[in-house]
């Protein structure tokens, strides 16, 4: 209850904007809702979408709130991101835009409740991220592994860089299992035999 309350203060979905999303959902066929979440959240790489929910495609956990000629529901990890969010509709010539702005989307929120991934992803671009940056690299997580291994793709000067395998050993790895305990270790996906962007090079 406590999320559905949070959620109803966090969210503004305009009249402007339930009018629009009833039309299209009227032309869809069988009993079509929305759904919005938030990829990637607490990342620079934060998207805010809004996809049609046919039923069913729901997940157990969502926060579903009825307007009036649609259902919403709100994806439950996504709701700390949602907070502040509005989702307006503006109608103009060219047939009118729909908008979603959601400014702390790419905030990190972060307890000891918080998924793996979001702790993950919270120290990479709080702590080891703003290190690489001064060699012109990023590193980001791909995955984690049902053995509790991140999956981890660098970028940029790290991208083709001999001496990652010591980044990603001695800094990344490290930094990460001080940080999160429960992570056994880190893989990386990263083609390193693509040096084309890479700072440093034999």
């Amino acid at each position: 209850m406590a999320s559905y309350e949070k959620l109803q203060a966090g969210v503004t979905i305009t009249e402007s904007a339930q009018d629009y999303l009833k039309g299209l959902l009227e032309k869809q066929e069988g009993d079509v809702g929305i759904r919005m979440f938030v990829s990637s959240p607490g990342t620079p790489q934060a998207e805010t979408c809004i996809a049609y929910n046919r039923p069913g495609e729901e997940q157990e956990d969502d926060i579903k709130v009825s307007y009036t000629g649609f259902d919403a529901w709100f994806e439950n990890k996504s709701i700390p991101y949602l907070e502040d969010a509005k989702v307006d509709y503006s109608p103009d010539k060219m047939g009118g835009q729909l908008t979603i702005r959601a400014p702390n989307s790419k905030m990190p929120k972060i307890n000891e409740d918080s998924p793996i991934e979001d702790k993950i992803n919270y120290v990479l671009y709080n702590e080891i991220n703003p290190g690489l940056a001064s060699h012109g690299g990023n590193v980001s997580l791909m995955e984690v592994t049902d053995d509790a291994f991140a999956v981890l793709k660098f970028g940029g000067g790290c991208q083709g860089c001999s001496a990652v395998d010591i980044t990603l050993k001695d800094g990344v790895e490290k930094t990460l299992k001080e940080k999160i305990p429960e992570l056994a270790g880190v893989r990386d996906i990263t083609d390193h035999s693509d040096t084309s962007n890479a700072f440093y090079q034999d």
